[in-house]
């Protein structure tokens, strides 16, 4: 599968068409059924976008066509497609009508020509950080199917590190875009919040962030490039960044930059091999942008409390009171509870777990007065039973369901920019991720190290035991 850059060159040059790209997706994501990677596909619609691209190139006019013109991607379950249905994974939404219109950020992918071909799976109202649900069933990682691909945005990460299409949707409120992309070999970036306008995904708690999922750092900066920047309806989002993504990733001077590593933040359990892999990639990133290793001195407390709280507030927006009141039982087995409990949270304790999350980005700003960046592992396990549920036995310690993925949550919390790279595989030949996490509005920076990373150790495309030509 093309790069978006190569998919877009190519067809605005003519040398290939959108038409031959689009059937190539869709033959790819027939012959992919069991990854579970798609749960909506719209083929006759791609192919009608498709043809008018192909025209305007044979008219002479493909020099006039928008940036990402005739690239297919998919849509995450979580966000409105227009013309597809929007399930969130639940039983609840199941054979719902249609979207009537585009959210914010796919609105931008479209009229940059970019062709929305399917929407991409994701677990019940994105709860876990793996792919499952009774609704829709399972998705799997394409390195190996037996595992999870991460979630929320499992579908898209397998989608997309399968070769299905060149890019995919995705979205971040706890890691969401980057323990995926650890899963399945890819980088994945979380921007800063606010940067890409997020009405109609988070509410109240501010940690969600919508973005998207592809294979190369030129790619992601291309593509915020294409969805950063403000919108009149969002109260939250940021001004224009006033540079250029692509333009960033070679400009900026990252030698001497403040390096810190840290395996822990102070209370998380790692795998010692997981350990292992990040503490070797980390010296590689630290020698590829010329930094130098700096102690970041973090040492924060289990936070698992606060980001449940501060994400549980979310969940009823958007609701039908009557769903939640008296349907349950329709939810996921493993969800429902947390409808329940969260129901019976009271005001008083809200405000206490705003107390704690001011707390931890004062402590985050001041780690950041030491370091420029911040590298730990993304994940404190590797990808696990493509089933669930989320694991609570860590190097033989019992622990909360949130410890293997509770590395990303900080990012969310604190509303700081943070990707996930490929940091090597397992012995059992999975891949890992190192989360580099930068200050707040830096996408910049984390861009031009994560590029020139890359260029020092490149990491394949895709999963090697299910990709398609081209």
């Amino acid at each position: 599968m093309p790069t978006v850059h190569e998919a877009a060159l190519s067809i605005r040059t003519g040398e290939s068409t959108a038409s031959d790209l689009v059937e190539t997706c869709l033959a790819a994501i027939d012959s992919a059924a069991a990854l579970g990677a798609f749960v909506h596909v719209d083929a006759d619609a791609a192919r009608r976008s498709a043809a008018a691209v192909d025209q305007q190139v044979s008219s002479g006019h493909g020099g006039q066509l928008p940036p990402l013109a005739g690239v297919p991607f998919g849509v995450k379950d979580l966000e409105d497609c227009a013309g597809m249905p929007t399930t969130r994974g639940s039983r609840w939404f199941l054979g719902g009508p249609p979207a009537t219109r585009d959210d914010l950020h796919v609105a931008r992918l479209r009229a940059a020509g970019a062709i929305p071909i399917g929407k991409t799976a994701a677990p019940e109202f994105g709860a876990w950080a793996y792919t499952a649900s009774p609704a829709l069933g399972v998705t799997r990682n394409p390195w190996d199917r037996s595992r999870t691909p991460g979630g929320s945005s499992g579908g898209s990460s397998a989608a997309v590190s399968a070769g299905l299409v060149p890019f995919c949707t995705a979205s971040d409120g706890g890691g969401s875009i980057r323990t995926p992309a650890a899963f399945t070999g890819l980088a994945g970036l979380k921007p800063t919040y606010g940067r890409v306008p997020t009405f109609g995904v988070t509410h109240v708690a501010q940690n969600a962030v919508n973005f998207a999922l592809a294979t190369t750092i030129a790619d992601t900066a291309l593509l915020l490039d294409l969805m950063a920047g403000p919108d009149p309806r969002d109260r939250t989002c940021l001004p224009p960044p006033g540079l250029r993504y692509t333009d960033a990733i070679d400009s900026i001077d990252t030698r001497q930059l403040r390096v810190g590593w840290s395996l822990d933040l102070g209370f998380a359990v790692v795998d010692p091999e997981v350990a292992s892999i990040c503490e070797s990639a980390a010296s590689r990133f630290i020698e590829a942008t010329g930094g130098t290793t700096t102690a970041p001195g973090v040492a924060l407390r289990d936070f698992i409390g606060t980001y449940i709280r501060i994400e549980g507030v979310d969940q009823f927006v958007g609701i039908d009171p009557d769903l939640w009141q008296h349907h349950l039982d329709r939810l996921d087995p493993l969800v429902a509870p947390g409808w329940v409990a969260m129901q019976r949270t009271l005001v008083p304790e809200l405000s206490q777990a705003e107390e704690r999350r001011r707390a931890l980005v004062q402590q985050m700003a001041e780690v950041f007065e030491r370091v420029d960046l911040l590298l730990t592992p993304m994940t404190g396990i590797p990808a696990f039973t493509a089933e669930g549920p989320m694991p609570t036995l860590i190097n033989g310690h019992t622990v909360h369901g949130g410890m293997a993925v509770i590395h990303g949550m900080l990012a969310n919390l604190a509303n700081l920019p943070a990707i996930s790279l490929p940091a090597g595989l397992t012995t059992g030949g999975l891949p890992i991720g190192l989360q580099v996490i930068a200050p707040r509005h830096r996408e910049d920076l984390l861009l031009a190290a994560a590029a020139r990373y890359e260029r020092a150790y490149p990491w394949p495309r895709h999963a090697p035991r299910t990709t398609v030509p081209g």
